[in-house]
């Protein structure tokens, strides 16, 4: 009698979603899938607005990763005005450094967010542990001093946002061509030197490194688990500068196999030339490949895991050692362990910060020349955007027709991107926990959700779901009878 299990909803994470597990006449998991249960209609509402409101809008389909949607939209704004990195010409130095430090900003307080409200409380308190205590309310019972740097460091993250992008949340300053303001002396030392309520730039790096430090110590006492949980091999896909390493706001996409050999590298404008996105009737999330891999040995995966998996180095001191620590690790083999993402994330979280030091020293910060005024018959009508957002590879392609009209419009957000490999990481831990058991644990269900939660998954690009949202596990057999329930 084969039967089916349903966590509804997944928590933890941004947006609605759930997970289904099939089961034989053995209690033997024989398939597992994420399903994303709601529909995202951005690229619809944009139609038949002003090109230049794109950047604007399209960035409210998240609350935390915004900035990334509006650095994306306005690069391609870049493009269709014919001005900017994306048409071969080169951004004004003070505009691009300003998006850039926005850019870190984002990047910054995003993977704080992540890791120590929605990954940390199970490293400290581990998968099994009550759900009431594995949370960060728990943290906060356990090590306050920790929980108050935490705050303060979102909170710096967030002023920085303000300061460059004219508000905490949804951003106004990048306009086509450029940005509309640059970073004043006052305002950059407010970061550099710190004040009362804000740390200083030295502060944020010092407490950056406190997140590997939990890390390395999770993982020197539960190594087994850690290494073993949810192996998934998988392409691995980022921006890269000329010299092959990550860059976050320009480059050309590289995509490296497990070897770390080069599949694929050529122009993000070329995007469409090399990939195609598949659909299932169970989720409303495609799943892009490699037109000419497909399916399956063509999809990749972006984000933390990926970037540090396909980067050579990184350009500051701190993040640097770290990095070397991570590809010694698996002796320049691809890191394909899904745990691992938590320390990619932990050595972005300090190359942030150590950018954002170098950046607020730069004094081109304060030039005034901010915008690039396109020739008159600049304007091409169509433009794309790649960033790499916090979670991995953010696309956006508009077209416009001559009034300036948009008449299309398509985001492969980073989530996007990982959907195959996220599903390939449901069906391991599903087999790895559930096979066989008879009995539903809380813990089998929490490890279905840590693997997904490695992501940091974005599936309607909303906020974080902190509250007290249920999880509901149903065991049906096979006429669609509940045989088992439990709920949380």
């Amino acid at each position: 009698m084969s039967r089916k299990l349903v966590i509804d909803p997944v928590t933890r994470i941004e947006g609605h979603g759930k997970v289904t597990i099939q089961l034989d006449d053995d209690n033997n998991v024989t398939d597992a899938k994420l399903h994303v249960v709601e529909f995202r209609g951005f690229e619809k509402l944009i139609q038949g607005h002003p090109y230049w409101e794109a950047p604007m809008l399209l960035q409210r389909i998240c609350g935390i990763c915004f900035v990334s949607h509006h650095l994306c939209g306005a690069k391609a704004l870049d493009d269709m005005v014919g001005v900017g990195l994306g048409s071969g010409i080169p951004m004004l130095p003070t505009a691009e450094k300003v998006r850039r430090l926005g850019h870190y900003a984002q990047q910054l307080q995003s993977h704080v967010t992540a890791y120590f409200y929605l990954v940390v409380p199970e490293m400290l308190f581990g998968m099994d542990a009550p759900p009431e205590q594995r949370n960060v309310l728990g943290l906060v019972e356990q090590n306050p001093a920790l929980v108050k740097r935490v705050v303060a460091l979102r909170k710096w993250g967030q002023e920085l946002i303000r300061t460059v992008l004219g508000k905490r949340m949804h951003g106004i300053s990048s306009v086509p061509g450029g940005v509309s303001k640059n970073i004043s002396l006052e305002e950059r030392d407010r970061f550099l030197n710190g004040e009362e309520g804000l740390l200083s730039i030295d502060e944020v790096i010092e407490y950056a490194q406190e997140g590997l430090k939990l890390f390395y110590e999770f993982h020197e006492q539960h190594r087994e688990q850690v290494d073993s949980f949810a192996v998934v091999p998988s392409l691995d896909m980022c921006l890269v500068n000329d010299e092959g390493n990550v860059d976050y706001y320009h480059g050309r996409i590289r995509i490296l196999d497990e070897d770390k050999r080069i599949v694929r590298e050529f122009d993000y404008h070329d995007y469409l030339e090399h990939f195609s996105e598949a659909t299932e009737e169970w989720s409303y999330m495609k799943f892009p490949f490699l037109k000419d891999l497909g399916r399956e040995k063509g999809s990749v995966r972006v984000g933390p895991l990926a970037r540090m998996n396909v980067t050579k180095t990184l350009s500051t001191p701190l993040a640097q050692a770290a990095l070397e620590k991570f590809h010694a690790y698996t002796g320049g083999k691809s890191n394909n362990m899904t745990l691992h993402t938590n320390w990619a994330r932990a050595i972005e979280i300090i190359h942030s910060a150590e950018l954002i030091k170098e950046l607020l020293h730069d004094p081109d910060l304060q030039n005034e020349q901010l915008l690039m005024t396109p020739a008159d018959n600049a304007w091409t009508g169509e433009g794309i955007g790649v960033v790499e957002a916090p979670r991995g590879t953010l696309l956006h392609h508009y077209r416009a027709d001559r009034s300036g009209s948009i008449s299309f419009a398509n985001l492969i957000v980073s989530t996007t991107q990982n959907n195959s490999v996220i599903n390939r990481t449901v069906r391991s831990v599903a087999q790895d926990y559930i096979s066989g058991k008879a009995e539903i644990t809380e813990g089998m269900m929490n490890a279905i959700e840590v693997g997904i939660r490695a992501y940091d998954p974005c599936l309607s690009c909303a906020t974080h779901a902190l509250g007290q949202m249920p999880l509901e596990i149903s065991l049906f057999d096979a006429e669609g009878q509940i045989v088992d329930e439990q709920r949380r």
